[in-house]
C-alpha cells in the first residue's frame, strides 16, 4: 500500500493499493518511478541543492497523454501534485514529499518552421536545446540568459533574457500553449481561443494547468556583439552611477546586466554583461562609452553566436499579458550560490541580511520568476493590480487547488489558508 502526505504535513486521501498503482503505470507510456527504484534520487534533484524532498511516485512523462494521465491519477486520489520542467525553480516547486511528480523532462520534440518564423516546442526543452534547433536558421525568442533552464518555468513566469528590450519577453512571443487543466481536458490557449487561459499563462506560472507544448514567434538572430566587462573594487562607485546613465538611454537592442560579486581570486569586482542584437558596427558605437569608462580589469566585448553568449520592439500594453513589470529598468536579484552545505547557515543569513538592507530602495514588487518560498503576500506583490483577475481564472480552471506547487495563486475560497 502507498500512503501519500498532505500539504501541511497531514494524510490525504486514502492509501492506495498496489495493484492501484501496477494499473495506473500500465497505463503510461513513459516510466513510473518509486523511491525504490534505480534513478529515483536523480529524477527528484532540482537546480536548489537544498531542496531535499522525496516524492512517493515520479511520472517520467513521455507525452501529453502521460500528463493527463498524472493529473486524473491524482486528483482522483487526493494526490499532492507537483510538475518537473527544467527544475530552476528557487523554491524547489518542482517536487514535493509523498506527492506524485510529473516529470516533463523526456517532453524535448521542438519543429522549427523558419519560414513562418514558428517554432513548436515540448515543456521538457531548456533553453540550450531550444536554441540548438533554432539558430540553425538564425533565428531566436527571448528566453533567458543560462542555457540550462527549462523553457516552461521561464516562460510562465513573463521571461527575461538578452533579447526583450527589442523583441519582448518570453511570453509575449508565445501565440498558443497546450494545457491540460486540473479536470483532465486539453485545451490550445491563443489570442482566438480560450483567450483567458492565455492571458493567464503569460506570466501566472503553473497555477492553471500543464503546459505541455509552447508555441513561440522568433525572430532573425545571427551574430550578436556579447561579453562584458569587469571593474576594480576602487571603481565600482563611479562606474555604477556612469552606468546607470548609460542604461537608462540605451537603445531597444542592447541588454546589459550589472553585478557585484568576487573574481577567483576572492577580490571584490563590479562587472556588466551586455548583448546588442542589431548590427555589429553599430553596437561597436553604442557600447564605445560604456567600454572606454575608466579602466576596466577585463573587457571581453566581441561578436559572437547568440548561441554562445545563451551559453556562457516597441512598447507592449501592460495589461496584455499576466505579467506586470513592464515600466521597471531594473531586476534586482541576490545569487548566492555555495557547494559546501556547512556554509548554508552563514550564506543564508548574509544573504538575508543584504536583501533587508536594500529594501529602502526598492518598489513594491517582485519579478515571479525569482521568488522562493516567501509567502502569499509576496506572491500577490509578484501581479500587484492583476492578482484578483488571476485568482478569477483559478476559480474557473483549478477550483481545488491541485496546481498549488508553484508561486500560488488561491482560488477565492482558500484565500488565507496556510501555505
Amino acid at each position: 500500500m502507498v500512503s501519500e502526505q498532505g500539504h501541511w504535513g497531514m494524510p490525504v486521501g486514502k492509501p492506495l493499493e498496489e495493484a492501484v498503482v501496477q494499473e495506473f503505470a500500465a497505463n503510461l507510456r513513459g516510466e513510473l518511478i518509486r523511491p525504490e527504484d534505480g534513478g529515483y534520487d536523480a529524477t527528484r534533484a532540482v537546480f536548489n541543492g537544498m531542496i531535499d524532498k522525496r516524492p512517493a511516485m515520479i511520472v517520467r512523462c513521455a507525452g501529453t497523454a502521460d500528463v493527463i494521465q498524472g493529473v486524473n491519477f491524482a486528483r482522483t486520489h487526493d494526490l499532492l501534485l507537483s510538475v518537473h520542467a527544467g527544475g530552476h525553480s528557487v523554491a524547489g516547486n518542482a517536487v514535493s514529499d509523498g506527492g506524485l511528480m510529473l516529470d516533463l523532462s523526456p517532453m524535448k520534440g521542438i519543429r522549427v518552421d523558419p519560414a513562418r518564423r514558428i517554432a513548436q516546442a515540448q515543456a521538457g526543452l531548456t533553453l540550450g536545446e531550444f536554441d540548438h534547433e533554432t539558430q540553425v536558421f538564425e533565428l531566436a525568442t527571448t528566453l533567458g540568459v543560462v542555457s540550462m533552464t527549462g523553457i516552461a518555468g521561464l516562460t510562465l513566469g513573463g521571461g527575461l533574457g538578452w533579447l526583450n528590450g527589442k523583441h519582448g519577453l518570453a511570453c509575449d512571443n508565445l501565440i498558443s500553449a497546450d494545457v491540460v487543466t486540473a479536470d483532465g481536458r486539453l485545451l490550445t490557449a491563443r489570442d482566438e481561443e480560450n483567450e483567458d487561459l492565455f492571458w493567464g499563462v503569460r506570466g501566472g506560472g503553473g497555477n492553471f494547468g500543464v503546459v505541455t507544448s509552447f508555441e513561440y514567434q522568433l525572430h532573425p538572430v545571427g551574430s550578436v556583439l556579447g561579453g562584458g566587462l569587469r571593474y576594480s573594487a576602487a571603481e565600482a562607485r563611479d562606474f555604477l552611477r556612469f552606468y546607470h546613465e548609460f542604461a537608462s538611454t540605451c537603445p531597444d537592442e542592447l541588454s546589459t546586466a550589472a553585478s557585484l560579486g568576487h573574481d577567483p581570486d576572492g577580490r571584490v569586482v563590479v562587472g556588466v554583461a551586455v548583448c546588442y542584437c542589431g548590427p555589429i558596427e553599430t553596437g561597436e558605437r553604442v557600447l564605445h562609452p560604456l567600454r572606454t569608462f575608466g579602466s576596466p580589469l577585463e573587457d571581453s566585448i566581441q561578436p559572437m553566436s547568440y548561441q554562445t553568449l545563451q551559453s556562457a520592439p516597441d512598447g507592449v500594453d501592460p495589461a496584455a499579458t499576466a505579467f506586470r513589470h513592464r515600466d521597471e529598468h531594473y531586476d534586482f536579484l541576490i545569487l548566492s550560490q555555495w557547494a559546501d552545505p556547512s556554509d548554508s547557515e552563514e550564506n543564508i543569513q548574509w544573504t538575508r541580511a543584504l536583501f533587508d538592507a536594500m529594501q529602502p530602495f526598492f518598489e513594491a514588487g517582485v519579478y515571479v520568476n525569482n521568488l522562493g518560498e516567501e509567502g502569499e503576500d509576496r506572491v500577490k506583490e509578484a501581479y500587484g493590480e492583476h492578482y484578483e483577475r488571476l485568482v478569477a481564472l483559478k476559480d474557473k480552471y483549478d477550483p481545488t487547488n491541485l496546481f498549488r506547487f508553484n508561486q500560488n495563486v488561491k482560488p477565492a475560497a482558500q484565500s488565507g489558508a496556510p501555505s
